[in-house]
């Protein structure tokens, strides 16, 4: 029986790896933008200072 849940458990684990990746990416995405100046407004960086 344990052999059957093996494969299951496997892409468990990686369904909340990936969604923890995607998580700490939008979190970096959004901490790059704040100290850039600007704000993220629908996934996008907008306003920041480009000098």
């Amino acid at each position: 029986m344990s052999l059957l849940l093996r494969p299951v458990r496997t892409l468990m684990m990686l369904a909340v790896a990936f969604t923890a990746g995607i998580f700490f990416d939008r979190m970096k995405h959004t901490e790059r933008c704040h100290i850039a100046g600007g704000s993220v407004v629908a996934g996008l960086c907008a306003g920041e200072n480009n000098e």
